[in-house]
């Protein structure tokens, strides 16, 4: 058979396969703001086996797996690691505000933000291009781009017509800087969060996809933006959100944590006050709330997204 014979038909093949592939409904699971407590911490191995429990694609941490008052030690971060390592389902951690920028506090130990968030990636980022989990997922990594090398935690992958990604964007209003001038480590930051998401959209439009899914750690006052009152921390990723989800056709979901209130509602709105139909927030639970959020995806269909939340109930407190 002549090659380009053989192309075209390898290139159909692969057409047909994303097609089927776009056309099978998928779940996925997302929580965060957990271990918080001594009962967290004892619950969270069995937390995760529920999880294991469903057919989900993938399970997402959106960030901070200790309280804001206990220390960033080594020792932690590696007990947090190996129970994440034991889920069944793919595992993707997203790096929080308690987990890194909080860390100078005294009760914290008293660390460098940059030395733990260095720390951080060597442990939970150690293989950039696959999750965490017993059964790793291939994923793209921004480190692979010698522009923005220094961040393997901004992932990317796509499941059937989404486009997943994670963005190092945690609370504490994003590690901005003291008073109005922002640090030099938010202003690299947030070069590569800009990059990785104009990527990502642009990915998303030149595929037809139905959706993006973003994943990040801090609530980014969403409403106050929207009331024209926005947080410096946040401004410009709200505003090339509100810009991206105008020109994309299809749905997309802001997953976060960061306050602790399990909510889904479309909070996005334009200068004139005019809803964002087409963005959709999906914040999880947080201590001392300890659950997860199980989201349908179901492609094709107008309402693509379905979101049923799970809270942990032991049977017993051991």
């Amino acid at each position: 058979m002549p090659k380009n014979i053989t192309a075209c038909c390898a290139a159909f093949l692969a057409a047909v396969a994303v097609t089927a592939q776009a056309a099978e409904p998928f779940s996925f699971g997302v929580f965060g703001d957990t271990p918080y407590n001594g009962f967290e911490r004892r619950h969270l191995p069995a937390l995760i086996a529920e999880m294991d429990a469903e057919p989900l694609k993938v399970v997402i941490h959106d960030g901070d797996l200790k309280s804001g008052g206990e220390r960033c030690d080594d020792a932690l971060f590696d007990e947090r690691l190996a129970v994440f390592q034991t889920s069944q389902h793919p595992f993707v951690f997203v790096p929080g505000d308690n987990d890194w920028t909080d860390c100078h506090r005294s009760s914290n130990g008293a660390y460098d933000p940059l030395e733990r968030l260095d720390r951080l990636r060597k442990l939970f980022f150690a293989k950039p291009r696959q999750t965490l989990g017993r059964y790793p997922l291939a994923v793209e990594t921004q480190a692979d781009d010698p522009a923005f090398s220094s961040w393997p935690e901004h992932q990317r992958w796509q499941i059937g017509p989404l486009l997943f990604l994670t963005l190092n964007v945690p609370g504490s209003n994003n590690n901005f800087g003291k008073g109005s001038t922002p640090g030099e480590e938010f202003l690299q930051r947030s070069a590569a969060v800009k990059a990785w998401i104009a990527a990502a959209f642009t990915r998303a439009r030149a595929l037809r996809l139905e959706g993006i899914v973003i994943i990040m750690q801090a609530n980014p006052d969403i409403e106050d933006f929207s009331a024209g009152r926005p947080r410096r921390g946040y401004y410009e990723l709200l505003m090339q959100l509100l810009t991206e989800t105008k020109r994309f056709d299809g749905q997309v979901l802001l997953v976060h944590g960061d306050s602790h209130f399990h909510r889904v509602d479309t909070p996005l709105r334009e200068p004139s006050g005019q809803r964002v139909a087409n963005f959709t927030r999906l914040e999880t639970w947080g201590s001392p709330f300890m659950g997860w959020v199980k989201v349908e995806v179901t492609p094709g269909e107008k309402a693509l997204f379905r979101f049923w939340p799970r809270d942990y109930s032991p049977r017993q407190d051991d």
